[in-house]
Parts: structure tokens; C-alpha cells; sequence
């Protein structure tokens, strides 16, 4: 009897999905509980699993294809033993003495491998010309994952004739490699596409910018950074002082705070910092809760947490919805000086830069201070200029000393 293989009921905002990688092949045996496929949605991945034991008789959705609750995927034949298929047959070692007769072999079992990469890995590889046929799956089942394809070494060479012989071209025609690929974007990346369109159609963005003196809180990091690893078992980061930085800038500008829905502005009265964290497939903004309530290593062990589990793919829908506020890093790749995109429904967003030192007057003398500058974008449909600025003010007041938010004054 065949069972089929169903897209499972994902979460409410979750409509549809995109087929990722299949962990079985057709004709695989699979257990009760076993992960056989993931799907790729705009926030997580999921995992789909076998629900009896028996054989992957069909795959029928494949890599790439969009799906929705309820289609159907594939089926398992129930209580069947594995059969080799087509692929497993070619791919099979031939005895030592018909060896020499089949030099088919490889190139069967390299293509396989191909199809058993993982969607960032076929990306990476593709970016880095690696060749996967080349490269050993160090993943479960044999997939080959991303850190295969980095450690893969050069990419394999390109032999003559797979190349076209050279023609004689004009002297001012392009020349050096002039080929084209391409990759097919991930559903979250195309989500994050199609949000960031909206944004900017729906909501009148405003950019309003200030500048902060790191100088205290890089102490206080120096002074402290020991015995607080010692004590808490994490780093102490700059993510907390902002994090403590922008809730109190909230309580002060409540309209920060806020969320458009139709002709009602809904007050926030709990703070959920959304952190912005990159990932292979482009930034997830995971949430720090009750950020208000937490202490300065709550909030970094909180940070660190989600921070790995979004880079592990592990995250859940719940740990990704619901911010009140985000807080996203451009300095971390070295960005001076940016303007950040709202993430809707919320209506301001701050955006934090590297820190180099400027010469700047303090008590009418001119010094060398590790400044960064500050951004926050905010939907002017809601939000006037005066909050976001002395919002922003707050926040910069808070950052350069430090020592208030420690104490809560």
C-alpha cells in the first residue's frame, strides 16, 4: 500500500513553499519519524518526515517546485524492502576484472553527488566554481554541505575541449570570461524581496541620523569583559548596551513603539528587540523578549543563542515574529554610514555602523574618539520628526554613558 507524503500545515502567516533538498532517494528504505525532504519557507526550514516505514516509492515534488499545504510530495510504499534504482545500479563498484569495461562509472556517481548537495552548497559551488562532482558529502546520507564545498580546495580544471576553439575577434571586443549563470533565489530571499517592495511603496520613510562616542562603554567592555565571561559564560557585547540603549528610548517616545493597523495605531506597552543576524541565505531578525526585564547577560547569552541557531537553520517561526523594534548592524561588515529599510508592521528601525575613531572638540579642544554614527529610519505616516529625533537622541545619550542603564536611572 502507498502512503503519501503531504506538505504539513506550516504556520498561519506561512502560505506556500519551495521543495529543498530530498534526503532519500526513490527506492531508499525510510523509517517511521525519518526526515526524508526539507522545505524552504520565507522564514524557516522545515523538515518533512515519513510517517511508516517502507521504501520512497516516487518523488513527485521536486527541488525547486513551489508548494502549499497539502499537496502531495511523494509516496512511500508500505512494508516494501529497498530495490536498487537505475542510479544506485550505475553507481554500484563494478568487480576488479569489468572495471576496465566501464568507464561510465564515475561520471554516474558524479552526477549523484551533484544532486545530493545542499541548496547552499550548490550556490556556494556555483559561486566559487567548484566542481561538485569533486567533492565528498561529509553530511547525513552523503549530502554534501557548505563547509565540503569550501574546504573542496580550486575548482576542477576545464580541459580543451570543453572549450570552443579560439576565433579571431576585433581588436576592441570584450575580452577574458564573458560566461553567465544562474541560481535560483531561495524563498526567503524572494520573500524578503517582495517585502522590501512593499515597504517602500506602502510607507513614507524618513532617515533621521546622529553620531555616538563609544569611548565609555569600550572602557567599561576593557574593564570588565573577564570578570563578566568569568561570571555569565558569555561575552559582553555592544548588541546589550543597544539593546538596554533603545528600550529606554522607546519608554521615552512611546510612538517608536507602535504599529500601524488600518486607521488604528496600536501603543506597544512590552519591549521585543528584533536583532538583525546574518545567514548564507541573507539577514533573519530573531527576538530578544521582555528585552526590558533582562539583564545585560540574559540579553547576550539570548543574542548568542539565537544568533546560532539561525545560522544552524534551526530557528523557529515563534523566535522570528513579533518584534516591536529592530536593531540591525551594518558596522559588522564595515558600513560608515547607511539608511536602514523598515521591517513592517513595526514603524522606526535603528541601524547601528562601524566604529572609527574622528577628531572631534570636546571641551573646546579637538580629540581622536571612536565615533559611530546612528540611523533611524521611521514611517512618517505615524511618526513625526521631533520623536524620531529626540528618540534617537535618548539612545545616544544612553551609549555614551553607560553606567546610567546599568544602575536604571
Amino acid at each position: 500500500m502507498s502512503v503519501e507524503i503531504k506538505v504539513p500545515q506550516m504556520a498561519e502567516s506561512v502560505v506556500e513553499a519551495t521543495v529543498g533538498t530530498w534526503l532519500k532517494s526513490e527506492g531508499e528504505a525510510v523509517s517511521p519519524g525519518e526526515v526524508v525532504l526539507e522545505l524552504e519557507t520565507d522564514k524557516v526550514n522545515l523538515e518533512v518526515t515519513a510517517e511508516t516505514a517502507g521504501v520512497l516509492e516516487k518523488i513527485i515534488a521536486n527541488t525547486g517546485d513551489t508548494v502549499v499545504v497539502g499537496d502531495l510530495l511523494g509516496t512511500v510504499a508500505e512494508g516494501a524492502s529497498p530495490t536498487a534504482t537505475p542510479t544506485q545500479a550505475a553507481t554500484a563498484p563494478a568487480p576488479a576484472a569489468e572495471t576496465a569495461q566501464q568507464p561510465t562509472t564515475a561520471s554516474a556517481a558524479g552526477a549523484d553527488s551533484a544532486q545530493n548537495a545542499t541548496p547552499v552548497a550548490k550556490r556556494l559551488a556555483a559561486a566559487k566554481g567548484v566542481d561538485l562532482n569533486a567533492v565528498t558529502g561529509t553530511g547525513p546520507h552523503g549530502k554534501i554541505t557548505k563547509e565540503d564545498v569550501e574546504s573542496a580546495g580550486t575548482p576542477a580544471p576545464v580541459t580543451a575541449a570543453a572549450s570552443p576553439a579560439p576565433k579571431p575577434v576585433p581588436a576592441a571586443a570584450p575580452s577574458g570570461d564573458r560566461s553567465e549563470e544562474r541560481v535560483r533565489l531561495s524563498r526567503r530571499r524572494l520573500t524578503i524581496a517582495q517585502r522590501m517592495a512593499d515597504v517602500q511603496r506602502e510607507a513614507v520613510m524618513t532617515t533621521t541620523y546622529n553620531e555616538a562616542d563609544m569611548s565609555r562603554i569600550m572602557a567599561l567592555r576593557s574593564k570588565f569583559r573577564d570578570q563578566f565571561n568569568e561570571k555569565h559564560g558569555v561575552s559582553l557585547g555592544f548588541m546589550s548596551f543597544f539593546v538596554k540603549a533603545v528600550v529606554e528610548g522607546l519608554k521615552f517616545q512611546r510612538v517608536i513603539n507602535s504599529e500601524l493597523q488600518g486607521e488604528e495605531l496600536v501603543y506597544k506597552n512590552y519591549y521585543d528587540i528584533g536583532v538583525a543576524v546574518s545567514t548564507d541565505d541573507g539577514l533573519v531578525v530573531p527576538v530578544v523578549r521582555d528585552a526590558d526585564r533582562k539583564s545585560f547577560a540574559e540579553i547576550e547569552a539570548n543574542i548568542r543563542e539565537l544568533a546560532g541557531r539561525a545560522r544552524d537553520k534551526k530557528l523557529t517561526l515563534e523566535e522570528l515574529r513579533g518584534a516591536t523594534f529592530t536593531i540591525t548592524n551594518g558596522g559588522v561588515f564595515g558600513s560608515m554610514f547607511s539608511t536602514p529599510i523598515l521591517n513592517p508592521p513595526q514603524v522606526a528601525i535603528l541601524g547601528m555602523h562601524a566604529i572609527k575613531e574622528r577628531a572631534v572638540v570636546i571641551d573646546g579642544k579637538i580629540e581622536a574618539r571612536p565615533m559611530m554614527y546612528l540611523a533611524v529610519t521611521y514611517d512618517h505616516r505615524v511618526v513625526e520628526g521631533a520623536d524620531s529625533v529626540q528618540f534617537l537622541v535618548k539612545v545616544k545619550e544612553m551609549i555614551e554613558d553607560p553606567e546610567r542603564m546599568m544602575i536604571g536611572i
